[in-house]
């Protein structure tokens, strides 16, 4: 019969007439016939199931095979017995070269006839033996799938005792092994499903006996933690992690992060290494493994680990957002990882190029994970916005990308950074940052944040920005008894010369802190600054009080009595002086006090009171960009409100005003608005993408710098509870207060009252209102008859015969911005450029020299953007939108130079002869050796973090190709980057890139 069959299926009919004739001899089969005649067909449908080169083929010999083992089982346990199935598991079956590949598959097969046979533990033992060594042998993943199907239909053939630990572990090694080696997406499928085999093989063990877990588990660690491999091991191990019990986690993370046996290096692969799981479409409760991972690794503060992951892991894993199958897992890891990387904006920078592009396709994509992922991602960059403020040159792309998505707030934001941090004492982390590799492009040196010291830093920036006070406090000599002031001159000097990207002002901190601050909290910039220039001003006041007790004994040369008798640097600098009038509205009696002030402290008017053109005694000036030109027109000046004109009274019009004009970007020929300016309103705060001549007009409602200099400097009714004593009266009475300028700083410090106290809620609350900024501003100067001849002397302004005001010109040096909704939390960050007198001393100050002049200081001077450690080129646009974009970031305190003219006149030609403004100061030499030991000690640092960082780079898993997933993305317009129909379609390329 066997001749029959194998001529039949030899034959060249056709399959149905050859179905025909083998049905007859299958049906012939069923009835008794000898042992001999048996054991012929089970060779020859052993044959034909083993080395059939035609499907057709094997499906006959296992037809026959059936059969046989159904209607002659005696025969069948005779044949398949312990030898021969030994010799087919260590020799194969077939030509040499040509060995059969379903010699797996023909033994499952031949099983289920021989269970209840004598000779079945016989053959389930030696089974035992041959899928051990077979693993062992690292089989391909189809053929390891085909010993995961035979043990798990079988599990009697499963290795026990010692041997099932051992057969888990090499299984793991397989899996580790495992490659597709092809990009269609049916043979994708395939390995996927070939792995998800092999993988619940394991799972079914494990519940069998969970004493092979954790041996399985050691050896997962020591594959995907080895530094040797040449190639990493396959992400198909991600598998493996899904299947263990999530209630051993805790456990096993502490067990791995306290052992002292692994290195650094190893911990650092293994978790780069399981990061890279997060593209493994089958795996479950991987993203909670990765999470636990990170955090037992900053439980045992291993930051060093978790700082070079998560930077050199965080982009591969926002790009896997891109595909729906894995975007669960790897939305959740990198909220874990960047809301935990606090110390540092590095991580969320790393991604900001990649945002928008991210939002584009997942609103494209238009599916509930879609927008359920844009929901939660919107959060995520909110959260780094408000950790990370300050850089809203980089954020306004982004900002833009996800200003439709929700906003949370504030509560929300510090709830989820509160339970994400690594750790919540600040000082663990200090030295880890900043980790800049170089010198800002800029040349410009950042200063490193000691724990909510971004007000002191930003005020630091400033002053040293402040070039003319920087020569001179660079100029002092040594032993000039200011100790705060000599700090301050080293801490400028590092800043000029040092190699460093950034400084810490550690010792500076140490001696300008005031007593009152609470170490770590966050404080005041303005109430900084004032405190820190009234110690300088004081300290050199002490040293003039000694000195008049050393010329008393002779003991001092005239040069150094001529230094003494000037006044301090802070009153050069940054004092001006103040007349405070008080008028009675009986008898019309005016009493005045002149007192020196350092700031001007501008609060804001009522919100129903408009200051624009109808409050102010002399409105302060802002000049367009027309070339500013000495008036000509005597009816220009106006005299003092009290001494020209009669002061108007409640119910008298309006007085005359003095016309403002803005620092504006008017268009040329454009008819001056001087009520306009650069102001950016409430509508801009629409219309984020503003054009600086769309600037010019700002809204009725919006607040400028003049408008509240104005409101400050408006006249202000007594009466009722706060009526005057007057003198001459000797009585209380009805009056009018005004505060007039007599003398306008060098640099005018103007500080926005941004900060009220709510009775409410018994807190301190912050305006957020947006101010507009004059890049240029006239602020009127009360000027004696006496001082009229030097005004016009000077020939910067023109002042009208008596008394009466003068306009000085002031250029805008520095912004500080607070950006929070709070004075106790938030941060601070400046823009700041530097203003000098772009003409030389000597030369006259008119025709194309000062229109050349003009210019460059209005637009073409660079403004930088000073964020702590962070240092970067900015614009005065950036200046200008900043609260347009981000509401919360508003202007707090502003620096102005003021421009040569009547007041400064004799200051400027002071410190050109000192050579102050157009040479570089010469540092004495202490402090020249001690910035060139610190350069040499920064060079050997630098070398040293190299070679270290050199070893954990080296040791990370390399994924060159990550940014394929961006690329693919942006070239594929059709694909939303998912892998199956229903999300877009991705093709098949996309999907091999996802998992591999």
């Amino acid at each position: 019969m066997d001749k029959i069959l194998e001529a039949v299926v030899m034959s060249s009919y056709p399959n149905n007439v050859k179905q025909g004739l083998v049905r007859r001899v299958i049906e012939a089969a069923k009835q008794p016939m000898d042992s001999e005649q048996c054991w012929s067909m089970l060779e020859l449908s052993t044959k034909l199931y083993l080395t059939g080169d035609t499907k057709y083929k094997r499906e006959i010999g296992k037809e026959v095979l059936e059969v046989y083992g159904h209607y002659h089982p005696e025969e069948f346990e005779e044949f398949f017995n312990v030898r021969f199935l030994l010799s087919l598991l260590q020799e194969g079956y077939g030509p040499l070269g040509k060995r059969s590949h379903y010699v797996l598959d023909y033994i499952q097969l031949g099983l289920q006839f021989v269970l209840e046979t004598p000779s079945a533990n016989s053959i389930f033992s030696l089974l035992r033996i041959e899928v051990l060594r077979k693993v062992c042998e690292r089989p391909s993943p189809k053929q390891c799938a085909k010993i995961s199907k035979l043990l798990t239909q079988h599990p009697q053939c499963i290795p026990t005792g010692k041997h099932q630990v051992l057969f888990c572990q090499q299984l793991i090694r397989c899996i580790g092994q495992f490659q597709c080696v092809s990009e269609g997406e049916e043979d994708i499928m395939e390995f996927l499903e070939q792995v998800n085999k092999v993988s619940s093989l394991l799972q079914r063990i494990w519940r069998t006996q969970t004493s092979s877990i954790l041996p399985s588990l050691k050896e997962l660690f020591t594959i995907i933690s080895s530094t040797e491999e040449q190639e990493a091991p396959s992400n198909a191990l991600a598998s493996v992690v899904q299947f263990v019990p999530l209630e051993l986690m805790d456990g096993v993370i502490r067990n791995l992060t306290n052992d002292d046996s692994i290195t650094d290096v190893q911990m650092m692969t293994a978790i780069g290494r399981m990061i890279d799981w997060v593209s493994w479409p089958l795996g479950k409760n991987i993203d909670k493994w990765i999470i636990a991972l990170l955090k037992g690794l900053a439980a045992v503060k291993k930051f060093s680990i978790l700082i070079e992951v998560t930077l050199s892991k965080i982009e591969k894993v926002f790009s896997k957002l891109l595909y729906p199958i894995v975007r669960e897992g790897a939305l959740s890891v990198l909220q874990y990882m960047l809301l935990s990387f606090q110390h540092s904006h590095e991580a969320f920078h790393l991604l900001l190029p990649h945002i928008p592009r991210l939002v584009a396709s997942l609103k494209k994509e238009d599916s509930n994970s879609a927008t359920s992922s844009l929901e939660q991602l919107a959060e995520l960059i909110h959260c780094m916005f408000f950790r990370f403020s300050g850089f809203p040159d980089l954020y306004e792309p982004v900002l833009e990308a996800v200003k439709a998505l929700p906003v949370p707030n504030e509560d929300r934001i510090k709830h989820l950074l509160g339970q994400n941090a690594w750790t919540s004492q600040k000082n663990e982390l200090a030295c880890f940052y900043p980790r800049l590799a170089s010198k800002s492009e800029t040349g410009k040196i950042g200063l490193i944040n000691l724990g909510n010291t971004c007000y002191m830093n930003s005020i630091i920036q400033s002053l040293f920005m402040a070039s003319d006070f920087r020569h001179s406090v660079l100029n002092l000599t040594e032993g000039n008894s200011q100790p705060l002031m000599t700090k301050l001159q080293w801490l400028f000097a590092f800043l000029e010369h040092s190699q460093r990207p950034a400084i810490s002002p550690e010792s500076f901190l140490s001696a300008s802190w005031p007593p009152w601050f609470t170490p770590g909290a966050q404080q005041d910039c303005s109430e900084y600054l004032k405190y820190l220039l009234d110690r300088l001003h004081e300290e050199e006041k002490t040293g003039k009080r000694i000195y008049q007790k050393l010329k008393a004994s002779s003991l001092m040369s005239q040069a150094v009595e001529h230094h003494y008798l000037n006044k301090t640097l802070i009153e050069k600098m940054f004092g001006g002086k103040m007349m405070t009038k008080i008028r009675c509205l009986k008898c019309l009696n005016v009493s005045s006090r002149e007192e020196a002030f350092t700031d001007l402290s501008l609060a804001f008017p009522p919100p129903d009171r408009h200051v624009r053109g109808s409050m102010s005694v002399l409105p302060v000036e802002e000049i367009g960009p027309q070339f500013i030109e000495p008036p000509k027109n005597p009816s220009q000046f106006i005299g003092s409100p009290w001494i020209q004109r009669k002061a108007p009274m409640a119910e008298d019009p309006a007085a005359p005003l003095m016309p403002v004009e803005t620092l504006g970007f008017q268009e040329p020929g454009e008819a001056e608005n001087p009520l306009s300016g650069n102001a950016i309103g409430m509508d801009a705060a629409k219309d984020p993408v503003s054009t600086f001549g769309e600037q010019a007009c700002a809204p009725k409602d919006s607040r400028s710098v003049p408008d509240l200099i104005n409101y400050f400097l408006s006249p202000e009714k007594l009466t009722a509870e706060n009526k005057y004593h007057c003198e001459k009266c000797a009585s209380l009475q009805d009056a009018e207060k005004v505060a007039e300028l007599t003398e306008g700083p060098h640099y005018l410090i103007l500080t926005l009252l941004r900060f009220s106290f709510d009775p409410r809620t018994m807190k301190r609350k912050k305006i957020l209102d947006n101010v507009s900024i004059p890049v240029v501003l006239k602020l009127p100067i009360l000027v004696t008859p006496e001082e009229t001849e030097e005004v016009c002397r000077c020939g910067k302004d023109t002042a009208a015969p008596g008394s009466g005001f003068v306009s000085v010109v002031y250029d805008l040096c520095s912004v500080v911005v607070h950006s929070g909704v709070s004075s106790e939390s938030g941060h601070y960050y400046c823009y700041s450029r530097e203003c000098t007198d772009s003409v030389p001393h000597g030369q006259p100050r008119d025709g194309a020299s000062k229109l050349a002049s003009d210019k460059q200081l209005d637009f073409e001077i660079q403004w930088y953007l000073f964020n702590d450690t962070r240092v970067s080129f900015s614009s005065f646009e950036s200046v200008s939108n900043v609260t347009s974009f981000f509401p919360k970031d508003t202007a707090y305190v502003l620096f102005y130079r003021q421009r040569p003219g009547r007041q400064s006149c004799l200051l400027h030609e002071a410190l050109a002869e000192a050579g102050h403004l157009h040479s570089e100061p010469s540092l004495h030499k202490d402090l020249m050796e001690a910035i060139s030991k610190d350069n040499i000690l920064y060079l050997q640092e630098q070398e040293k973090e190299a070679r270290n960082r050199a070893a954990y780079i080296s040791a990370l898993p390399k994924s060159p190709l990550w940014w394929r997933d961006f690329d693919r993305d942006k070239d594929d317009d059709n694909s939303s980057g998912g892998c199956s129909p229903a999300a877009g379609g991705g093709g098949s390329g996309s999907f091999h890139g996802l998992v591999f």
